[in-house]
């Protein structure tokens, strides 16, 4: 029998980064030149001095007449200045022949070179022309309206200091000081590769059992954000010697980042293969994280080699933990400066004692705060980043948080941008669509899926401004109201129709009512059922048709009704109850049962916000219903 070896020794997380970067060289790599069109996002290099005096000449600011100010004392509407005018008029880019004397002035446009004797501009506004004179109904000081040489930018003076990321701002200043080149750092150069024969590059198709390769994706782009240059090398399948193909390839560029096989598992190679490193080769091998420890941490001649997880979030979190701080130090980037906000949990979490975790968080605002909700779908989960603020880090040491403790949350962005509208509850594609409809009106939405109960809860708690909820009352059969406190109000939503689904052509479902169907299926010990969760108003249902009975699957329990359709598409289950919709999606034959009612509740103190409002408006409005119609659902008239 195959066994799976062990951890070599698993390590705390500031341990394997001591580890790791005291073999490395934290510095940047080198300097290149590079056009000023192509310097957007890079750093630069060393500190850049104004080879020329901005503006190079005094200007004036404004279109009007050069002159002496003292020409103009004691001017007003009233009693208006005389002064006669030269002869030659002053344009951007034109250098003055006539010298300005008291009582003369000169004609000059916004960006002239000011004339020798002038130490002011009149507004063109402030004058009258009266042939070769001109009158001046307005007093003004020594220097007004003009624009001294240097003033901007002074010859020597250090304008971009090295380590400065060049944005549109930075490259218009060495526009305006002549540079059509800039040294900046070069950027480090870092090979990616995922791993696993049931890795598939995204656009090819997806057999059962395989998964989209949405690692080097997340990587080469964050790679890119960091200032490096990603270098994809696709995906590598299960073999030794690929695999060293691979490694061997990625050790011509600076750093080597891959994803897969840090398990040790019999069918995992990766580890073998780094394991052939030297110079130091392998300093970390399981770090004492949740999620992320099975991350393997190597070094070879200075270059840093990254086993990552093969799951998603566990990647992306060892990523930005070990492998972002060194790619920021060779691409000469500024040590990230992180940006905290306080909140609170919302609910109990329980931590795994002995591991530093982090748990991705999504934040809501509430009347005494932020509140920080749980966004884990799972160290698998692909959509998790892109839905959460921010996380907080429990402590290794930590094995629960009660709700109402304080927390602090380590933003993922730069700052937070509240949303206008906050949904929590169950998922649905219906809501998806009219989530779609706000947003396109300039909306910003913020939609967390919790499931039903959570939903009802948050808005119980104040903290969202609608929770879709789908909650059958076990007494009445009702859904939804009997659940209603005074505080909340609801938004009556539409009808979604649950069934038996199957696939099609069984025989054993094929043609018949639900009653049959299950009586056909409790008949067969080999028609295998999965289930929902408890508490959901799908599993009510359930046990209510199934009597009592517990056949064949009844304890596998899924959260949503894709997951029910799933089950049964892949054969892993034969029969199980979810929605027409979702039985459409997947192919699947549908018995129907009964009619659920997906409802909006809003906690009544946000009634008349006129986001909630405009949703509102909205689920009324003939498009919405129309839409909803298409996608399966009955809205009431």
């Amino acid at each position: 029998m195959k066994t799976q070896s062990q951890f070599l020794q698993v390590l705390t997380r500031d341990e394997a980064e001591r580890r790791f970067q005291e073999h490395l060289r934290l510095a940047p790599l080198g300097a290149e030149s590079v056009p000023l069109h192509a310097a957007l996002g890079r750093v630069l290099a060393a500190d850049v001095a104004a080879p020329i005096d901005v503006p190079g000449f005094d200007r004036s600011n404004v279109d009007g007449f050069a002159l002496q100010a003292a020409d103009t004392w004691g001017a007003m509407e009233e009693e208006a200045r005389t002064l006669s005018l030269n002869t030659e008029t002053l344009a951007p880019g034109i250098v003055p022949a006539e010298q300005v004397r008291r009582g003369v002035a000169t004609t000059i446009a916004t960006g002239g070179m000011l004339p020798r004797g002038a130490d002011a501009v009149v507004m063109v506004e402030h004058t009258d022309v009266a042939g070769e004179q001109l009158e001046v109904r307005r007093a003004i000081t020594v220097g007004e309206n003009v624009s001294y040489a240097g003033t901007d930018i002074a010859r020597g003076e250090t304008v971009l200091r090295a380590g400065v990321p060049l944005s549109s701002r930075e490259i218009g200043v060495l526009a305006a000081l002549g540079l059509a080149e800039v040294s900046v750092h070069r950027r480090p150069r870092v090979a990616i590769f995922s791993t696993g024969n049931e890795i598939v590059a995204p656009g090819k198709p997806l057999p059962t059992g395989a998964v989209y390769d949405s690692n080097a994706a997340i990587i080469s782009a964050a790679v890119e954000e960091l200032g490096g240059q990603a270098v994809r090398l696709g995906v590598i399948p299960d073999d030794e010697v690929a695999l060293s193909e691979a490694l061997a390839t990625g050790l011509q560029y600076d750093a080597v980042v891959f994803s897969g096989g840090t398990s040790k598992g019999e069918g995992d190679l990766s580890y073998r293969v780094v394991n052939a490193l030297n110079d130091p080769g392998i300093v970390a091998h399981g770090v004492a994280l949740k999620p992320g420890k099975p991350i393997c941490l190597a070094v070879t001649d200075g270059k840093p080699v990254v086993i990552l997880p093969g799951f998603p979030t566990s990647a992306v979190f060892t990523f930005h933990e070990f492998l972002a701080p060194v790619i920021r130090a060779f691409a000469g980037m500024p040590p990230q400066r992180r940006e905290h906000v306080a909140a609170t949990l919302p609910m109990r979490i329980n931590s795994e004692r002995g591991r530093t975790e982090y748990l991705l968080v999504g934040l809501v605002p509430t009347e005494d705060g932020l509140s920080a909700y749980p966004m884990g779908k799972g160290s698998g989960s692909v959509t998790t980043f892109s839905g959460a603020d921010g996380f907080i880090t429990i402590d290794q040491h930590t094995e629960i948080l009660d709700a109402g403790d304080p927390v602090q949350v380590q933003l993922l962005g730069k700052g937070l941008d509240p949303a206008d509208l906050i949904f929590i509850g169950s998922h649905c594609v219906g809501l998806d669509w009219l989530a779609g409809e706000l947003i396109r009106a300039g909306i910003r939405i913020k939609s967390m899926s919790v499931g039903s109960s959570g939903g009802l809860m948050a808005a119980k708690r104040g903290e969202c401004d609608i929770a879709g909820i789908h909650l059958m009352d076990p007494a009445t059969g009702v859904y939804n109201t009997p659940l209603l406190t005074p505080a909340l109000t609801l938004i009556p939503g539409y009808g979604r129709m649950q069934g038996i689904v199957h696939r099609i052509g069984d025989p054993r479902f094929e043609g018949r009512d639900a009653a049959a169907a299950i009586a056909a299926a409790a008949a067969d010990a080999d028609c295998t059922m999965v289930n929902r969760n408890a508490g959901s108003g799908t599993r009510i249902l359930i046990d209510r048709l199934l009597g009592g009975a517990q056949p064949p699957g009844y304890g596998v329990q899924t959260k949503s009704h894709n997951a029910v359709a799933v089950a049964v598409a892949q054969k892993r289950a034969d029969w199980g109850m979810a929605i027409d919709t979702v039985a459409q999606q997947y192919g699947l034959g549908f018995i129907p049962v009964q009619e659920e009612r997906y409802d909006f509740v809003v906690p009544t103190a946000r009634l008349t916000r006129e986001p909630v409002q405009a949703f509102m408006r909205l689920l009324q409005s003939a498009p919405a219903k129309a839409a909803l119609g298409k996608l399966g659902f009955r809205i009431d008239a």
